[in-house]
């Protein structure tokens, strides 16, 4: 280790971040020469150019990208091991934690949050923010500090995942609805007037796949952006929404719902953040309290 220089980690770490030599000199405090001067040693280090030009910007290499998310959390791990041990004073905590999710999640899971949060830590609030894609860079840049959904590919390889409960998609329909009585069959359910959630990346298609696979397709008569509206359609209408059964149980009250008549697999929805949080602990107390309200209500 004589001949190895641990300083760079930190500073290929914020390179990585960056894309760019002057952002990562900023960060850092540091000259942009001084920076240029890093960078060269990480090239020799590591045998690889790392960042290089595009147009006017830099891209990484393959290797920058293998190395990312792996240094990231050497950085995360020496930090911790550096930093002294605080002992979390829940009374006194004062602190704001922004919530990405879905608002059927909100509604079904939010009340019991906040009620433990503010029986535990009753200076901190929680701000739920709607959740329109699976975009990660909400965590990435902290704007975010916690995440629920389904992981998609299009999630940053760094982001940590933690599992809360399985759900199932299912009909939903007003009371007194046609298909709130008799034998449900997959005709009956396809030939029914539909309200379709429209999002980048929601697994509600895999319906339509497995409609497809018997020759049935469902009579679309709207499309929304949200469960949430979806299902306020379908409780002032004759209209259909299919919806993830437990994630949207607080928004279905007082609405009949029912098994889907098609083979469709179940799913997991997840807790995300970002490692710079992991060992943060007030952190790690508001994932557990996720984690203990979503399992309960399971």
């Amino acid at each position: 280790m004589d001949n190895v220089d641990l300083n760079l980690l930190a500073t290929l770490d914020v390179l990585l971040d960056e894309g760019s030599v002057v952002g990562a000199a900023k960060r850092l405090q540091l000259s942009a020469s001084a920076m240029s001067r890093a960078l060269a040693r990480l090239r020799e280090a590591t045998g690889d150019p790392l960042l290089v030009r595009a147009g006017r910007g830099l891209v990484p290499t393959p290797r920058a990208l293998e190395l990312r998310g792996r240094v990231r959390q050497v950085v995360i791990d020496a930090e911790a091991v550096l930093r002294p041990a605080l002992k979390l004073d829940l009374q006194s905590l004062t602190r704001t934690f922004a919530i990405r999710s879905t608002e059927g999640f909100t509604e079904t899971f939010g009340p019991e949050l906040i009620a433990r949060v503010s029986a535990e830590a009753p200076l901190v609030q929680l701000s739920f923010l709607a959740k329109q894609d699976k975009d990660s860079a909400p965590l990435r840049d902290g704007r975010v500090d916690l995440e629920t959904g389904v992981i998609a590919q299009a999630m940053g390889p760094e982001i940590r995942a933690l599992g809360l409960f399985r759900d199932r998609f299912v009909g939903v329909v007003r009371r007194g609805h046609r298909l709130s009585k008799g034998r449900m069959t997959p005709e009956r359910y396809a030939a029914a007037r539909h309200v379709v959630v429209e999002r980048r990346g929601l697994r509600a298609a895999m319906v339509d796949d497995v409609l497809e696979r018997k020759g049935l397709a469902r009579h679309v008569v709207a499309t929304v952006g949200g469960f949430g509206p979806a299902i306020a359609l379908a409780r002032n209408s004759d209209i259909v929404a299919t919806v993830p059964e437990k994630h949207t149980a607080g928004l279905c009250e007082g609405m009949h719902r029912f098994k889907l008549p098609v083979a469709v697999d179940d799913f997991t929805i997840s807790l995300f953040w970002h490692p710079r949080l992991d060992a943060d602990p007030a952190h790690r107390w508001l994932r557990s309290l996720v984690r203990d309200v979503c399992r309960s209500a399971g």
